[in-house]
Order: C-alpha cells, then sequence, then structure tokens
C-alpha cells in the first residue's frame, strides 16, 4: 500500500544514505538509546521527589506506569490496524540502516514514538521545566524510527499523540488514590518502605529563613 507520506519517507531514507557515517551510526545507535535517557529520567525523577510533597511523589511514581499503560495501547493497536513496515512494503525506496522487522510485527503506531511521547508528557507532569529536555528527545527519537527506515511518519506521529494522550489520561485518573498511597506508606514503620518513598518535604519549623542566611554573610 502506497501512502500519502511514502515519498517523504523516501525523501528521508535517502536522505539518511546521503549522511556521514558516523550521522548513521549515531541514529542507530540512537534510536533505542534514547529510550534509556527516558528511564535514567524516571530514576531522577523518583529519587528528586522523595523529597517533595505527596502529589509530586504519586506523580513521579506513575509516569513510567502510564508509560507502559501508552505501550500497550500501541501494542493493541498494531495488532488491530496490521500495517506492514516501510522496509518492506514502499518500493524504491532505499535499504533501511536498522535490521526491517519481520513480518508480523507490524508498523502502525510506532512503539518507540509512543513510548518517548508518554515518557515526555508524563516528566512534565512532574516537572514543567523538563519540558525543554522531554520534548526535543520524543521529537528526536521519533524521527529517528523514520530515518533508520523502519516507520513512515505517520507511524511516528501517531505513536507520539497516543503516548501523550494515554500518558495524560492514566496521570490524571490514577493521581488521587496515588496521592492516598504515597502519604500512607511515608507513614508506615517500615525502613524499606519508608527509604522508598522519602522523607517528604522538610518541616517548615526546619527551614532557615533566607533572611537568616543573608543575616551571616
Amino acid at each position: 500500500m502506497d501512502f500519502v507520506d511514502s515519498g517523504l519517507y523516501r525523501d528521508i531514507t535517502d536522505f539518511a544514505h546521503d549522511s556521514p557515517s558516523w550521522v548513521r551510526h549515531t541514529a542507530e545507535i540512537g534510536t533505542e538509546a534514547g529510550l534509556l535517557v527516558f528511564v535514567a529520567l524516571f530514576v531522577l525523577g523518583w529519587w528528586r521527589a522523595r523529597r517533595a510533597g505527596p502529589r509530586t511523589f504519586a506523580i513521579a511514581c506513575l509516569a513510567p506506569l502510564a508509560t507502559a499503560v501508552a505501550y500497550v495501547c500501541s501494542e493493541v493497536l498494531k495488532s488491530v490496524v496490521t500495517q506492514e513496515r516501510p522496509c518492506r512494503a514502499v518500493t524504491d525506496a532505499a535499504p533501511s540502516l536498522a535490521a526491517c522487522p519481520p513480518h508480523g510485527d507490524w508498523s502502525f503506531p510506532s512503539n518507540h514514538a509512543a513510548i518517548a511521547g508518554a515518557s515526555a508528557l508524563a516528566l512534565v507532569l512532574v516537572r514543567r521545566a523538563l519540558v525543554r529536555l522531554t520534548a526535543p528527545l520524543a521529537l528526536l527519537t521519533a524521527f529517528s524510527r523514520v530515518f533508520v527506515g523502519v516507520h513512515y511518519p505517520h507511524d511516528v506521529a501517531a505513536g507520539l499523540l497516543l503516548g501523550a494522550v494515554v500518558a495524560f489520561a492514566a496521570v490524571r485518573l490514577a493521581t488521587r488514590p496515588a496521592v492516598r498511597l504515597a502519604a500512607s506508606m511515608r507513614a508506615s514503620s517500615a525502613p524499606a518502605v519508608r527509604w522508598l518513598t522519602g522523607p517528604g518535604p522538610e518541616p517548615a519549623a526546619h527551614r532557615v529563613p533566607p533572611y537568616a542566611t543573608r543575616r551571616h554573610r
């Protein structure tokens, strides 16, 4: 089947083959490594949220779970649509830089893009300032899937949108019970549970007022 963006797919894969070898190698590695960066950001977000309020901590814990839900939704949609990969379906296209997945590993939507979109949105819900990092990383991860030749542009666009929408909905729906769970866990007497959830924010009475710090300079 020849999709509307098949020509754009050919243009991008041609551009990929005309790129310097270091760019091609970076794309082949980066298309997978981008997801590992999101994993590291999830861990960092959880660690920082251990000293935040119950709501922030709950959202930090929900972020990877919401991303997992988005991945499952993407897989279900793949099995319904059963669209062939462009590296097999598009004629006269340059060979894909990455190995073309076997028949049955469908193309629409892109799982990588769905995970990237969900991760980016979920992390922004934890801390808004992260949008400057997560949004470009998600877009780059999605583009890399077309660059290496294993997805159409519409695959990654749909994956990004699906991931972001599912992650947003999942976090919003689960935040209230997750906040209650986080608060109860922080009140637990089990050391392992309290280490996992962290001490929460420092009590106001123990904080040093800013003016006191300036007075002693």
